[in-house]
């Protein structure tokens, strides 16, 4: 089976031959059709996780994938042969750049009817952060005020329409050529990055998504109200994040250190920080599906590259001024 790896970090990617994916009796095997490039494949290739996320190289890369079943395990229950599924993977199972893989059926989820394998695969990891940072933790609601960063991109995309779907009045940054392509996903005000300073246009904020951190995240503490909160997608981990990803003593102290400064800030302003790395769930992800067949929702994918091109692909990240998603496809 083909598949593309990273042996060393900070290098190209490159096509090799990998063994079969092992199917444990509660995982599905998936024929890759398309799948997904994130900005997190670019970091842990990059070595910017390597202390939360260690990995033997080499090792497969990808998070996001659509296809068709051609395998079930002893125990899965909820899919059979020839369904069409999509999925964010888990890290044990990360490796979607890939002609097939294993994925844990509680992972899994059928995918939306109305679009297409490739927008179906751009998906999966924007769609759960949008979902996680509003719903989960956010828990926002109808009325309120909500700030997304970059609001082009795959995220701010997605999690743009989610917080116009829920009710909320959106602010996102963007530069002013894609001012009126983050209106048409709903955005009611938007701020030109280049020009403007958020900070001084906006102020009594429920809730921020950030995904750019440092000064940004310090400012956007400030563009809340008391009791707002502020959750990033790119760091710095909290104490919270550390327990949960099970992280060893050593590494559960350094990550409370990364973030003891932007929780103090917080603290000081009547306000609270929390790091979002997103989970996979397929159960999320069958809300989503319905969102996106239901006309609620629609993927944004800026660029498709062929398989073997996954390398371009991922590098294409590093440009920026992507609108929405890019997506491998396995022809």
């Amino acid at each position: 089976m083909k598949a593309f790896v990273f042996s060393q970090y900070k290098q190209p990617l490159q096509q090799v031959d990998v063994p079969e994916p092992a199917v444990g009796d509660h995982d599905v095997l998936v024929r890759v059709a398309a799948a997904g490039v994130n900005q997190l494949d670019a970091k842990i290739i990059e070595g910017e996780f390597k202390a939360i996320l260690p990995y033997s190289l080499p090792h497969g890369i990808g998070h996001d994938m659509a296809g068709s079943v051609i395998g079930i395990g002893a125990n899965v229950t909820g899919f059979k042969i020839g369904d069409e599924v999509y999925a964010r993977v888990a890290k044990d199972q990360v490796g979607t750049f890939a002609e097939r893989v294993a994925v844990a059926e509680a992972d899994l989820a059928l995918r939306p009817t109305s679009i297409t394998v490739a927008e179906a695969a751009s998906l999966p990891l924007v769609a759960l952060t949008a979902w996680q940072a509003l719903v989960v933790k956010g828990k926002l609601k109808a009325g309120q005020k909500v700030l997304i960063h970059a609001g082009a991109g795959g995220v701010g995309s997605l999690t743009i329409q989610l917080a116009k779907h829920l009710g909320a009045h959106v602010a996102t940054t963007a530069s002013a050529a894609n001012a009126d392509f983050v209106r048409s996903l709903g955005a009611d005000e938007v701020i030109d990055y280049r020009s403007q300073d958020f900070e001084k246009e906006l102020s009594g904020y429920d809730l921020v998504l950030d995904s750019l951190g440092g000064e940004n995240l310090e400012k956007s503490l400030r563009i809340l109200r008391p009791g707002g909160k502020a959750i990033g997608i790119s760091g710095p981990p909290d104490p919270a994040f550390a327990k949960e990803a099970g992280l060893n003593p050593l590494l559960r102290l350094v990550t409370t250190g990364l973030s003891s400064k932007i929780r103090r800030q917080a603290r000081k302003l009547g306000v609270s920080y929390e790091f979002l790395f997103m989970h996979p769930s397929g159960e999320q992800l069958r809300k989503i599906s319905a969102l996106i067949d239901d006309g609620a929702l629609r993927p944004i994918v800026g660029a498709t590259f062929p398989f073997t091109q996954t390398p371009q692909a991922v590098q294409s990240l590093s440009k920026g001024g992507m609108r929405g998603k890019v997506v491998v496809v396995n022809d």
